[in-house]
Formats: C-alpha cells, sequence, structure tokens
C-alpha cells in the first residue's frame, strides 16, 4: 500500500484502444511517464485506465444521502428536498465537514475516481458570520483531499442573492454569501497553495442566485484561465423565472452574453432546447450531468442523442452523493435515455460500444479541472486505475468488452488498485486509511444527526 506507480502493464488504455504491454511510471513530480516493454517480461494483470474525474460534488451531503425520501406531500420536488439540505448545512463547522468529505472522497477513489471538482459554497457559520479564518471551510476541503489522496479542483462558490428578482439571502443562506470583494480575496489567497493534486477554479452556484454584473467582475478579476462552474436549468421553475427576469431561457443568456468556452462546466442543464443544445456543443463548454442526483430530485433527464450528434463535450459527477460510483452513473446515463426512447445503445453516434462513448467522454474533460488528467500519456498527472480481471463481472473479459462489462455488469466494483500523481492510494479495492476514516466520520455523523 502506499507504493509508487512503477510496473509493466499488461493490458493499458491509450489513444482510445487497448495497447500493452507498457510500462507505467510515475515520476519525482507525479507526472506519467510510459516506456515500451517487450511481452511476457514481468507485466502486471488487469486492464490499466486513466482515472474517472468527478466534475461536480458537494461532499457535505454524504451526511443527508437516503435522508430525504419520506413523502411529505403531494408536490415532492427538489424545491423540498433543499429543506433537508438547508437542515444538514447549518449544522456543519470545519471539523465535521473535514471528516464528512474524507469519507466520501476514500469512496470516490475506490469506485475509480481520481479527482473530484468540489462545488464549494458551505463558507461561513451557521449565523452568517466568517470565522475568524475566513477561508476555515474551503481548508478543511483542501485536508480532506490531502488525506483521502484525491485529487481536487476546490471551485469556491459564489452565493449572493436568493432569487433572480434580487431579493436578500434567507436566514438558511447566509453562511453560503459573499460580497465580491471577499470572494475575490478568497480565490486569490487560495490560488497560493496550488500543488500537485490541487486547483483552484471558481464558481457561480447560478443565475438565480448571482446577478450577472457580479459574473462580470469575478471573470475579469480572478476568472482569468481558470475552471468556471456553475448549475444552470437544473428545474422547469428555475427556466421559467430566468425567462421572466432576462427574456431568455439560462443557457442561451449565459452562450449570449458571458465568455463561454472550454473552461466553462454546465451542470445539469437537464433543460435545454434545440439551439441550447447545439450552440452549447460548439462552444467547447462541457455538461456536466449527474444522472443518479437528477433521478433522485426529480430533475428531468438531458437530451443526449442530440447533443451528441453536435459533438459535445459530457463528464459525470457525484452532486448529492446519493450514488459514489462512476460506474453506475454512467449506466444510468445511457438507462435514463432507453427508458425516456424505448430504444438501447444511445450514446454512441452511429455504431461501437456505449460505455467506450460514455468514458472516453468523461475522461476528456481537463480543461474543466484545470489539470492534465484523464488520460494515460507521457507528462500527464499519472492518475490510474487497475480493473480486476478476477472480479466476478469481468471474468473472461476482452479487450471488446471489458468495458462495457465494467459499466453494465454492476454487482459490484471491478476497480482492483488506484493511484493518483503516481501514489497508490487504493489496493486490492481498499482505500490505505478505510478504517480510520469512517470511524471519523461515524463520529461526526452522531454529532450532525444526535439520536
Amino acid at each position: 500500500m502506499g507504493r509508487t506507480l512503477d510496473c509493466n502493464a499488461a493490458q493499458v488504455w491509450r489513444d482510445d484502444a487497448w495497447a500493452g504491454p507498457c510500462g507505467l511510471r510515475a515520476d519525482a513530480t507525479g507526472n506519467l511517464q510510459l516506456d515500451a516493454v517487450p511481452a511476457g517480461n514481468g507485466e502486471r494483470a488487469g486492464w490499466f485506465c486513466p482515472g474517472l474525474p468527478n466534475l461536480h460534488s458537494h461532499a457535505f451531503q454524504r451526511a443527508m444521502a437516503g435522508m430525504a425520501e419520506h413523502r411529505g406531500g403531494s408536490d415532492d420536488s427538489f424545491w423540498t428536498w433543499r429543506e433537508t439540505m438547508y437542515q444538514v448545512a447549518s449544522r456543519f463547522d470545519p471539523d465535521s465537514l473535514r471528516a464528512v468529505a474524507t469519507q466520501v472522497y476514500a469512496e470516490m477513489l475506490e469506485a475509480g475516481y481520481t479527482h473530484v471538482c468540489e462545488f464549494h459554497y458551505l463558507h461561513h457559520d451557521a449565523a452568517g458570520q466568517p470565522y475568524s479564518d475566513p477561508a476555515a471551510m474551503s481548508l478543511a476541503i483542501i485536508d480532506a483531499a490531502e488525506r483521502a489522496g484525491i485529487g481536487l479542483t476546490l471551485l469556491p462558490t459564489l452565493y449572493q442573492r436568493g432569487g433572480f428578482d434580487d431579493r436578500p439571502l434567507s436566514a438558511r443562506q447566509r453562511r453560503f454569501g459573499h460580497g465580491i470583494d471577499d470572494y475575490c480575496a478568497l480565490i486569490e489567497r487560495l490560488a497560493t497553495m496550488q500543488h500537485a493534486r490541487l486547483r483552484i477554479g471558481i464558481a457561480f452556484h447560478s443565475l438565480r442566485a448571482v446577478a450577472p454584473a457580479s459574473m462580470r467582475i469575478v471573470l475579469d478579476r480572478v476568472g482569468q484561465h481558470r475552471p468556471v462552474h456553475i448549475h444552470v436549468a437544473e428545474q422547469r421553475a428555475e427556466v421559467d423565472a430566468c425567462i421572466a427576469q432576462l427574456g431568455v431561457r439560462p443557457v442561451r443568456w449565459l452562450l449570449d452574453n458571458l465568455p463561454v468556452d472550454a473552461r466553462w462546466a454546465l451542470v445539469h442543464a437537464t433543460h435545454c432546447d434545440d439551439g441550447e443544445l447545439r450552440d452549447l456543443a460548439a462552444s467547447g463548454a462541457t455538461a456536466v450531468l449527474c444522472p443518479s442526483t437528477e433521478a433522485n430530485l426529480g430533475d428531468g433527464l438531458f437530451s443526449l442523442p442530440a447533443y451528441l450528434a453536435h459533438g459535445g463535450r459530457l463528464g459525470i459527477g457525484s452532486d448529492s452523493q446519493i450514488t459514489v460510483a462512476p460506474a453506475e452513473e454512467l449506466r444510468w446515463l445511457e438507462y435514463g435515455q432507453r427508458l425516456r426512447l424505448e430504444q438501447r445503445n444511445i450514446a454512441v453516434v452511429g455504431t461501437g460500444s456505449v460505455a467506450q462513448s460514455l468514458l472516453g467522454k468523461s475522461w476528456d474533460v481537463a480543461a474543466v479541472c484545470g489539470v492534465d488528467t484523464g488520460c494515460l500519456r507521457a507528462g500527464a498527472r499519472a492518475d490510474a486505475i487497475a480493473l480486476d480481471p478476477d472480479a466476478p463481472g469481468l471474468v473472461g473479459a476482452g479487450s471488446g468488452d471489458v468495458l462495457d462489462r465494467w459499466i453494465f455488469c454492476g454487482q459490484r466494483s471491478a476497480v482492483r488498485d488506484v493511484w493518483v500523481a503516481g501514489a497508490q492510494v487504493v489496493a486490492d479495492g481498499r482505500h490505505r486509511e478505510r478504517e480510520a476514516i469512517a470511524r471519523e466520520f461515524a463520529v461526526a455523523i452522531k454529532r450532525l444527526w444526535p439520536a
């Protein structure tokens, strides 16, 4: 456990195909070096793939996963779920956030995620007052990622108003809020901490929570060359409110009014019309889909076939942590389309493997992470996962079906070993500190949800 990546791999996913044998080595900076090795020269069994980036996470919501499933009325929706979210958000402090985030990051690693984009808006204390160190909650997230060993793009999130009508934040939202100067100061401070596994981006919670003028100021002051993430068009009510206030649909407003490009991640984008899908794809931005959360919240289904037909970029996220498994997110991304269209094998343009198509898209998202990951290429960060050829779902698998069997034969995880920046963090399916992290998580949960 904890070994540096240094092996001759029998099968390696490179350039959209299996190749091997190949030497995989991490250099002193945590970047990948490749070398050719003769067949039979001590190759390590298994299927070696790039680690998967998790493009959208609210780590604190791991503390409420499965706890909002009691029907409260005839109109249960995202908006009623949000009331439970506010309850749990009000109970966190830096110590409990650190413990819960470390647990969920360890779970991500065991499932095959090697990098996480943390959409972080839990900034202040429960009364909405900054901690003595205004960066305390951000530092707790950074500590958690370091302890777990996962790559992190921290996205401190600007949240300024309660709706499109500029109403002030409610009492329950005040711990999310920032003025522009304080927000920019936080970004500038955190940016000085960057290292091999850490990047700092920016995030706008949503069009309803940040005014257009504020977005432009932040982009000009601290948004240059950074990943930019935003929730958008998740709910029909949000789309209707945007039309009423701004005169256009939310994705259309973003595309027409802000410099949306390959650095941008539009999270959910569930309710887009055909023109928005076409122009979103043309912008080079990434649509971040979170199928387990979108299903859990009743958001609706993204129009995947039309978006793929336009060549759109996409990635996945665990969002509310109702599921922490990339295989399950990708499986349900496909299955939702099958249920909607009453067809099979949707996520492929032309012919080919569904899993290969979805994984290829999900790996190709380095711009919105701000780090060269998602590929096994010389000079990229050495993030790799090894699938277990002895896992029941992969027994007897060949190069033509192993990825599909991983994604669609999901009885248990097929991920055996995981490296991040060359350091091994998972061996034989177990995180290097699983038991200790779980104990600290249990203490935190009992404090958050006393009997």
